[in-house]
């Protein structure tokens, strides 16, 4: 009993230390790795990944086109964490967007702003409007932390509770692929990691992000809606880390009033 209170005690302490209020949605989370850490690791992790891949060149109508729908939802999140008092959420990004020639239907986002986008997803986007829905989400995750807390909850179940730094000193390796199941790295953008809370918190602060760029985020359900069109049969809801479709899109159009309030075109 006396050790199951030292740790009942500790889990409260760290409970207390790294709870954190997610913009927009007002959930209070729990991120226990440094985001520092987390940033180190995103930006090995991205240049090795564009290293590892086709980048489209800039002058590529399309790879232009994900870098000012990018740059200008960046500028809206930027905005939305000055006027709410909320910079810290955002200190050290340095924000990217690339473009990568692969035909997986996918996009991610990692700590500090690294941004790619496959071609694959380019034509479910349809035109600048659909690719703001996905950035916009893609972005949210990253803001909201996600990744940090799905890798912390991984650290748990995989690697037996020990800290990051331990994990990447003595299995460099395994702290690198649980890294990238936490963003999404190498998956579809229909099979993510993050757990249906995550997804659909990240659709409503994607929304708000989107209409804060200018962008109408009455587009989202319709990329959803076509998103549905090409993923073949989705398990029943309570099955699926993610909403299903119907449940998504339901969501999107309850929030939307709220969404936009931002959004001035």
């Amino acid at each position: 009993m006396k050790k199951l209170r030292v740790l009942f005690l500790f889990a409260l302490i760290a409970y207390l230390i790294s709870c954190a209020t997610v913009p927009i949605t007002g959930r209070k989370q729990m991120n226990l790795l440094p985001e520092s850490q987390m940033m180190a690791m995103s930006y090995q992790s991205y240049n090795n990944f564009l290293s590892q891949n086709s980048v489209v060149s800039d002058s590529d109508p399309d790879a232009a086109m994900v870098k000012r729908v990018g740059e200008r939802i960046a500028t809206a999140v930027q905005t939305y964490m000055h006027n709410n008092h909320m910079e810290n959420r955002i200190a050290g990004f340095n924000w990217e967007f690339n473009l990568v020639n692969d035909p997986a239907v996918n996009a991610w986002c990692m700590p500090g702003g690294k941004i790619v986008f496959y071609t694959g997803i380019l034509p479910v986007c349809e035109d600048e409007a659909g690719l703001a829905v996905v950035m916009g989400h893609e972005i949210a995750h990253a803001i909201a932390r996600h990744g940090n807390e799905r890798m912390s909850q991984q650290l748990i179940i995989q690697a037996g509770g020990v800290t990051l730094a331990t994990l990447l000193h003595d299995r460099p390796q395994q702290a690198q692929d649980l890294f990238l199941m936490s963003y999404g790295v190498g998956t579809t953008l229909g099979a993510l990691s993050f757990s249906r809370q995550h997804e659909s918190e990240a659709d409503k602060m994607g929304l708000v992000f989107m209409a804060i760029a200018g962008y109408n985020p009455q587009e989202a359900p319709g990329f959803w809606t076509r998103m549905s069109g090409g993923g073949g049969a989705q398990p029943p809801e309570f099955l699926s880390t993610h909403p299903n479709h119907d449940t998504r899109i339901q969501d999107l159009n309850a929030f939307m009033p709220e969404a936009l309030q931002y959004y001035n075109p």
